[in-house]
């Protein structure tokens, strides 16, 4: 397998460089020629038809991630709409750098947290969201774990969370622990599926 980077910038990202010691910087033309089913591409978001790009080379079955300066979800939709399995900030640390590459190459999909927790949300709220929850299942639950589990499963993040509650995100994350162990649940996602039940 080989590590290819798509990417024409002028200056160099030394944490691409101390995430993977193998990786081959290339221009977009080259990419398409020399990359085979298997390999990963890392396409940097930049003037062209990067998702064009991404297309081509999932359709030769080349796992594709792409690395955004300035990402949001219109372009995360665009990116995985062209075949990409993972989409994160440019500027990520090594280490996100490579658990999304293991997570790609294992064939995942890797999204950075702020998106993931608003695709949550978005499923909330195509659900009903907070006014169609039945009551019972919050029986259980004090008054702030239930102001935690409901903004969690709006899609707010925990910072968010924090600061319209007025307490610590370790707090929210107490809470938030507490939550899934009362409801029986292991994250977001099925937060909002047991909240959705029986409707």
């Amino acid at each position: 397998m080989t590590r290819y980077l798509v990417y024409q910038g002028s200056s160099e990202v030394p944490r691409w460089n101390d995430a993977f010691s193998d990786l081959e910087v290339v221009a977009p033309h080259s990419v398409v020629d020399h990359a085979v089913k298997g390999d990963l591409a890392w396409v940097v978001v930049e003037a062209g038809d990067w998702a064009g790009l991404c297309t081509r080379l999932t359709t030769k079955g080349v796992l594709v991630s792409v690395l955004s300066f300035n990402p949001h979800s219109a372009e995360a939709y665009q990116a995985f709409t062209a075949g990409a399995r993972g989409y994160v900030h440019a500027l990520s640390t090594p280490e996100v750098l490579r658990q999304v590459d293991v997570v790609v190459r294992h064939r995942g999909i890797w999204l950075w947290p702020e998106l993931m927790d608003s695709l949550v949300g978005g499923v909330f709220k195509a659900m009903g969201g907070a006014p169609a929850v039945h009551h019972d299942m919050l029986e259980g639950l004090t008054e702030r774990e239930k102001d935690v589990a409901l903004a969690v499963a709006e899609g707010q993040s925990n910072k968010v969370v924090a600061r319209e509650l007025g307490i610590t995100e370790r707090t929210v994350k107490a809470h938030l622990g507490a939550v899934f162990r009362k409801l029986g649940v292991k994250d977001r996602m099925q937060l909002i599926l047991r909240l959705s039940r029986d409707r």
